[in-house]
């Protein structure tokens, strides 16, 4: 049966991914009333409402605001903008979660480096963490060391959480619009070697959140470690970005911190905290940080993830540019 309490959506207008969009959608498409949580009353904010959900202004890093829409909701579902202070607003809503009672679930999207961020891990001598990272980081980002922080805080708090920890998503920026210009002379620009990796579409990431909400029951107090349906190369990604821009792409690959320096700097000069946690991300993909992919995607939906090419050619701005 539906819930009939408001399941409260963070993050609802955010952009990577569209994840908590797709869930506003799914959710109500299965009689769920949602209440969505926005930061702006702007033309997402309305396009929200027109689908049917009630929308909640506010912001994640007052506590007045998080426990006002957090009212009559027994299921939530924390989402947040790269931040410095995405612990301080986990840490907010696990406050306010635990003053209402009556929690029945807090899904909390996380990231798959949580996997292998164990305490042991984390203070290993510097060369041990160098070496299991893949050789070209020792530490993790702030945002990344700010999810480890964020799991322990709900852990402590008592409040019934699901964490997902999710791979990259297809529509990360370090693949779909950091470096879109040389897709355009027919190359992938990118500085991960011969490394293979599984990303994840944002849409399956959304579909399991969803369904963790509607029936959290067999759920609560696990991990989920999510990843795309295989582990491939550049070479592979190419060809998919081929397929869909109906072109030749060719792989180049980069040194990391030249690619670093000529995309991430370049254009997240403003964004010191984002472009922080992307230049980690490139540090542990092109040393091998990342390995193997999990089953627990198709486990719990009942069908393999989404491929990277879908995820493609679902993408604003890789169809935009299929067409230009």
């Amino acid at each position: 049966m539906p819930e009939r309490n408001p399941i409260l959506i963070t993050g609802a207008a955010g952009h990577i991914g569209s994840v908590s969009r797709d869930m506003v959608g799914m959710l109500l498409e299965q009689g769920h009333p949602v209440r969505a949580f926005v930061r702006r009353d702007d033309e997402r904010a309305h396009s929200l409402r027109q689908a049917g959900a009630e929308v909640f202004v506010g912001d994640l890093l007052n506590i007045a605001d998080v426990t006002a829409a957090l009212k009559g909701c027994r299921r939530i579902y924390f989402s947040m903008s790269l931040s410095p202070y995405y612990t301080d607003a986990v840490s907010l809503m696990a406050a306010a979660a635990r003053a209402q009672g009556g929690i029945e679930v807090l899904v909390n999207i996380s990231e798959y480096e949580q996997s292998f961020m164990t305490f042991e891990k984390m203070t290993a001598p510097e060369e041990e963490r160098r070496a299991w990272l893949g050789g070209l980081v020792t530490e993790w980002s702030p945002q990344q060391r700010a999810h480890w922080v964020a799991e322990r805080v709900l852990e402590w708090s008592g409040v019934p959480t699901v964490n997902i920890r999710a791979a990259m998503f297809v529509e990360n920026p370090l693949m779909t619009w950091l470096a879109l210009e040389p897709l355009t002379r027919g190359e992938l620009r990118l500085p991960f070697g011969q490394h293979r990796l599984a990303p994840i579409a944002g849409y399956d990431v959304a579909e399991v959140s969803a369904k963790i909400l509607a029936d959290p029951a067999p759920h609560v107090s696990r991990s989920y470690e999510l990843t795309g349906p295989e582990h491939k190369d550049m070479h592979g990604f190419a060809e998919d970005f081929a397929a869909v821009l109906g072109r030749r792409v060719t792989y180049v690959p980069e040194e990391v911190e030249t690619w670093n320096e000529t995309y991430v700097d370049s254009a997240l000069a403003e964004f010191p905290h984002t472009a922080e946690h992307l230049k980690t991300l490139t540090r542990l993909m092109g040393g091998g940080g990342y390995r193997g992919v999990t089953d627990q995607l198709e486990t719990l939906l009942g069908r393999p993830p989404k491929t990277v090419r879908w995820a493609l050619e679902n993408h604003p701005r890789i169809q935009k540019l299929a067409v230009a």
